[in-house]
């Protein structure tokens, strides 16, 4: 009988140590204050859901996407004729970097909050590129005193 208590007593204080709340040991996520959407040279707009999108840009000319920044106003969220409003954040200046930290480009948004990046494939790392060459590039500002950032990359086409 007492074996029997001592293996439920050492039972319950395992299960006590287990359940115990462990810090998150990655970085603390903020989300952004604005939405960002990428633009390639073709036209055609990323859908705004994947983490890392690939932007086409010809080779023949110089590297380039467009990037589109709004700010959601969520007032109307409860409202099923108003929902939410994307409201395009005009003279943020967003900077373009490649991944270790150098920067390319700092632009202006317009008053469509459209920041248009380009640059020569040779600024880019790339003395000649070719159809499938690719750059990781990071746009980065900040909006209210928040910082954010978006990360994506540039193929060739």
């Amino acid at each position: 009988m007492k074996k029997i208590i001592l293996l439920i007593a050492i039972v319950s204080i395992s299960i006590g140590f287990t359940s115990c709340e462990v810090a998150d040991p990655f970085v603390d996520r903020v989300a952004s204050p604005v939405l960002l959407l990428l633009e390639g040279s073709d036209g055609i707009p990323t859908s705004g859901l994947t983490t890392e999108p690939t932007i086409p840009s010809l080779i023949s000319t110089d590297a380039g996407a467009k990037l589109k920044v709004y700010e959601l106003d969520k007032s109307g969220i409860l409202d099923k004729n108003i929902g939410i409003d994307s409201i395009p954040v005009s003279g943020l200046k967003i900077s373009y970097k490649l991944r270790s930290g150098a920067i390319v480009s700092e632009v202006e948004t317009d008053s469509k909050g459209v920041a248009t990046f380009s640059a020569t494939w040779k600024a880019l790392g790339i003395e000649t590129p070719k159809a499938g060459t690719s750059v990781k590039l990071i746009a980065s500002g900040v909006y209210k005193e928040q910082s954010f950032s978006k990360y994506f990359i540039i193929s060739g086409k």
